[in-house]
């Protein structure tokens, strides 16, 4: 009998429980989130009734003027509407832009058109737009009316000043901020204003004025077009001076803007390692005047070799050095380089220690404008001046082993102090070693790279003597604990043994290079030597197309560049600066 009882007045299971709270919660989520939804919306509704009454009040405030006060101050037309005012309805802050224009309607003729008018200012639209910071997601929106005037025209003795803004393809930049100041007239205008569909903004009935309507044009995200003041210093022939209008004519100023780019500026070494604090100069061939750069600008690189700007107009920009201890030994992408609107770009500078004259060629195709690789460039001169080098090609050596710091081991039977910085063999008691060979510490290229041509100084060796070489490469500097020395066939078998030998491609890809050098003779009495060992390399902060001469003295150099495909050109090229670009074309 206790069992029956139990059994039918038992509660609910844990289970039971469990599922009968997740009904509950999912019933009162939806619940809450339509609530919620009720609420956001009746708020909208409510903060989009209150800006719709508050703009009909003022265009009710507009209706009841006089035509004449139907303005703003200081603008054209001129009145008593404040062109921006925050107004409180239901506690709620508003922000009140009116803006009202004189519009030339084309039934009685157009300023300027066929037939024309002579008074163009035939009504005015009052545009009023309502917006809130404050309310959750609230749209601001406009609403326009025209107003027109109850008597007859007459005859205008003002003019018009239309206002035209297009991008870099000459699209037309609709809701283009334009403020225009005039301080010349009685009373001063002012005026903010914004471009139509086309592009443009009509500025009707404006007052006659020589040189005095200045013009901004700008918009969030684009660059900034202007006029300039005639006779002032620095720009005194602008080619864009600030706008007359002429009574009964149009005057129509045009203005070119598009949105910015952000660019980032490195100044590296050809192995990729940044160079901190680096002076440059960035001038862009857009003019405002003869000779007047629309943006010259000096620039330094911070502590990590970087300077970054977010909003630099579209331009084509020469950068240069000038910096006291460096010279540009390079540009990627090729100088003068070109900035699109909207196009993120990265410049790498690659500077070179200064040395004395410097002269920069750039080889490019004449068809194309894009930098040319492995051309060979030869550049002679005063005092029998005489080198050679290939565009797009780095280079890394060692001159001096004396300190230990450009090798990690050797044989024992080599000698780097005797001369000092040498590689020769060890002389013992008057006789040289038979042989011997020295292991180079770890040359770093900073990126992966191709490894082009072998070479060491000087490239004979005296009777009875040989220099061998062998390579080994790597991806990493740390993890490689066995390096695989390797000759000109790709094998430990076989060595460099001829100077500026090509490097076999095995080694392509890779980062991190060395060298072993080995050294023989035949007699005691005679060691070959080694002054300097170095290789050549393409690589990612390898300036493509350009060589940098550097130790010139003044005077007037000849250059001969040839490529393979292409015929070869000749320049004479007067040397003076302490750094100079040159550019030369190659026809294919």
């Amino acid at each position: 009998m206790l069992f029956n009882t139990f059994s039918k007045n038992k509660g609910f299971t844990l289970v039971e429980t469990l599922v009968g709270a997740a009904v509950f919660l999912v019933i009162a989520t939806a619940a809450y989130q339509a609530y919620v939804s009720l609420f956001t919306l009746i708020s909208q509704n409510q903060y989009k009734i209150l800006a719709l009454n508050l703009a009909n009040e003022q265009f009710e405030i507009l209706r009841n003027l006089s035509y004449s006060d139907v303005g703003i101050p200081g603008s054209i037309p001129n009145g008593k509407i404040p062109h921006i005012q925050t107004l409180s309805r239901g506690g709620i802050n508003f922000t009140v832009t009116t803006t009202i224009r004189n519009v030339d309607q084309p039934a009685d003729g157009t300023v300027g058109g066929t037939p024309g008018d002579t008074s163009p200012a035939d009504n005015k639209l009052a545009e009023v737009q309502i917006d809130c910071s404050t309310c959750k997601n609230f749209t601001p929106f406009t609403l326009t009316t025209t107003i027109a005037p109850k008597g007859l025209e007459t005859a205008s003795t003002n003019g018009a000043l239309f206002i035209k803004v297009f991008d870099a393809n000459g699209v037309a930049v609709q809701n283009a901020s334009v403020h225009v100041v005039n301080t010349a007239v009685t009373p001063n205008i002012t005026i903010d204003d914004v471009t139509d569909t086309n592009g443009l903004l009509q500025i009707v009935d404006a007052p006659t004025s020589t040189s005095a309507y200045q013009i901004t044009v700008s918009k969030s995200g684009y660059s900034t077009d202007k006029t300039y003041t005639p006779g002032a210093a620095g720009n005194p022939n602008p080619f864009k001076p600030h706008a007359t209008v002429v009574v009964q004519q149009v005057t129509q100023v045009s203005f070119s803007i598009d949105r910015t780019s952000p660019i980032t500026l490195s100044t590296i070494t050809n192995t990729c390692t940044a160079i901190p604090s680096s002076g440059l100069t960035f001038v862009g061939s857009k003019t405002i005047g003869p000779g007047i750069p629309k943006l010259s600008a000096n620039l330094t690189t911070d502590g990590s070799g970087t300077y970054a700007s977010s909003s630099i107009e579209w331009d084509i920009y020469s950068i240069a050095g000038n910096d006291s201890s460096y010279d540009v030994a390079g540009i990627n992408p090729l100088n003068p380089v070109a900035i699109n609107p909207n196009s993120p770009q990265n410049i790498q500078v690659v500077l070179s220690p200064k040395n004395s004259k410097a002269l920069l060629i750039s080889v490019k195709d004449s068809s194309t404008q894009l930098p040319i690789a492995d051309a060979t460039v030869t550049l002679t001169g005063p005092s029998s001046y005489s080198s050679t080098q290939t565009t797009g090609i780095g280079s890394l050596n060692q001159t001096d082993w004396s300190a230990g710091g450009s090798y990690t081991t050797d044989d024992g039977n080599i000698s780097v102090t005797s001369p000092v910085g040498d590689i020769k063999l060890r002389n013992v008691f008057g006789a040289y070693n038979p042989s011997g060979w020295l292991e180079s510490s770890v040359l770093d290229t900073g990126s992966a790279s191709n490894f082009h041509n072998l070479i060491w100084l000087p490239s004979d060796s005296p009777a009875s003597t040989s220099v061998r070489l062998q390579i080994a490469t790597a991806t990493t500097s740390t993890a490689t604990t066995t390096w695989n020395f390797l000759g000109i066939d790709g094998t430990g078998a076989t060595y460099y043994t001829v100077s500026n030998a090509a490097i076999n491609a095995i080694h392509n890809g890779d980062r991190y290079l060395k060298y072993r050098v080995f050294l023989t003779t035949q007699s005691t009495s005679t060691t070959p030597n080694v002054s300097d060992i170095g290789f050549t390399f393409t690589s990612e902060c390898v300036p493509p197309g350009q060589v940098l001469f550097q130790g010139l003295t003044t005077g007037t150099y000849h250059a001969v560049v040839s490529k393979s495909g292409y015929t070869d050109s000749t320049m004479d090229i007067p040397v003076s600066a302490s750094w100079q670009g040159q550019d030369i074309l190659l026809a294919p």
